[in-house]
């Protein structure tokens, strides 16, 4: 395919506080049986990447995720806590309607992208810098061509995204959320900058054969 390297950045599978639309952050909360399922199905797909190097945040969701995959290619999976959620505080454990009800000020300057505190917990730009550092760190050391596979959340991999493109802390609600066990597909560009091949995907990256006609 592509002799640069690459980035898979993996939503874990859904739990049941997915389900119930319920804040997890930080709390350690495993995999449904969909969420199960959801990673079973996506592994398939990405195994034909042939990932060099499948690493994981250290909460269970996203551990168990990325063991699905490591089970089919052969791969160790390295836990990473930097790579965890944003930590949400008194958030966590709550729905939108509790959050908006008990901190409504706050809630509604989140919701629309501003680098505040959730729950008094981390802001947007404090989990990028982390998310991002330690995406920096798993690929120095892959070949060219080289895959490393990470999986983490849906917050933590949209804030490291931006990071990581450059794009100011404004722009980053441009970027859809990833719905679970979907994943976005960076590339290492010649000045190593990245570029963002596939976002939201469930289907595999193909090479771009002419992108500006």
């Amino acid at each position: 395919m592509t002799s640069r390297r690459r980035v898979v950045l993996w939503r874990h599978g859904r739990t049941s506080w997915n389900a119930e639309s319920r804040f997890q952050g930080t709390t350690d909360i495993p995999l449904d049986d969909v969420g199960v399922a959801q990673a079973e199905r996506a592994a398939r797909d990405l195994a034909t990447l042939g990932p060099h190097r499948i690493v994981a945040s250290d909460l269970d969701r996203a551990r168990a995720t990325a063991q699905i995959l490591a089970d089919l290619v052969g791969l160790e999976v390295s836990t990473d806590p930097e790579l965890r959620e944003t930590f949400a505080g008194s958030w966590q454990g709550l729905v939108r309607d509790e959050i908006a009800e008990r901190d409504g000020e706050v809630f509604g300057q989140w919701a629309a992208g501003a680098d505040v505190r959730p729950g008094g917990g981390e802001t947007r730009t404090e989990v990028a810098a982390r998310v991002a550092a330690a995406v920096r760190r798993h690929v120095e050391d892959l070949p060219p061509g080289g895959t490393v596979v990470i999986a983490t959340h849906g917050g933590a991999a949209r804030a490291g995204i931006g990071e990581l493109l450059g794009l100011p802390i404004e722009h980053w609600t441009a970027l859809g959320g990833l719905v679970n066990c979907a994943w976005s597909v960076l590339e290492e560009q010649s000045d190593s900058r990245w570029r963002l091949v596939e976002h939201n995907a469930r289907s595999l990256p193909e090479d771009v054969v002419g992108d500006e006609a």
